[in-house]
């Protein structure tokens, strides 16, 4: 699928009773990996969420610390092993994809493209649930989603039992969507509206230190 674009509204917020939807009006994506969380102060940012998982807890940044291979900025690095990962999502070309099973070759096309890309769990495909579900537990949950050929980030309303929030997206009419880590430290996160204004999502707190990677979107 192609990039969206807006002249007006750099991300449009659209709340239903059971999620928040945030479409990024963006020309690029990136995955931005290191100790800190791309800058508020960066006007060209509009949106950003913690994408991968995190392997472990470190007083330091290692690429080899993000779960699975991924791509950043053009550049590929092997991350650490992850059984979680059932697919991705790549960016390349002005042209998004999401990929379910073996991704590697994906990576590489992203690369070679200048793109970006990561693992994750798959929550659905083609309109249906991913069955059985990758895991349970209540909690505030997000996703990076397709819905009617745009690019979006879903989050739940309120904390839900996971099982409970795959069936949220699937009402919602996502066709395709890749888990975004959360948790919390994880879930903080931040988007830009058309005064330049941002508004986080969930408190940063000392644990957000310890993050490693973000889905980054950029108006230019």
């Amino acid at each position: 699928m192609t990039s969206c674009h807006s002249d007006s509204e750099l991300v449009r917020v659209h709340s239903t009773e059971e999620v928040i939807a945030y479409y990024p009006a963006f020309s690029r994506i990136d995955l931005v990996c290191g100790n800190t969380m791309p800058s508020q102060d960066d006007q060209n940012v509009i949106f950003c969420a913690e994408a991968a998982f995190t392997h472990d807890l470190l007083d330091h940044f290692e690429h080899a610390n993000i779960d699975g291979d991924h791509v950043s900025a053009g550049q590929r690095y092997q991350g650490a092993q992850c059984r979680d990962n059932s697919g991705a999502f790549t960016w390349h070309g002005g042209k998004w994809h999401f990929i379910a099973g073996n991704y590697s070759d994906a990576l590489d096309m992203a690369a070679q493209g200048g793109g970006m890309g990561f693992g994750q769990a798959l929550i659905v495909v083609d309109g249906e649930a991913v069955t059985p579900l990758w895991r349970s537990g209540n909690n505030y949950y997000r996703a990076l989603c397709e819905k009617d050929s745009k690019l979006c980030i879903v989050d739940s309303k309120e904390s839900v039992d996971y099982d409970v929030f795959v069936a949220q997206l699937v009402r919602y009419g996502v066709t395709q969507a890749l888990y975004l880590d959360m948790g919390s430290g994880w879930n903080h996160s931040w988007w830009r509206d058309a005064k330049g204004i941002t508004h986080e999502i969930h408190p940063w707190i000392p644990k957000c230190m310890f993050r490693t990677n973000w889905i980054t979107f950029y108006r230019q």
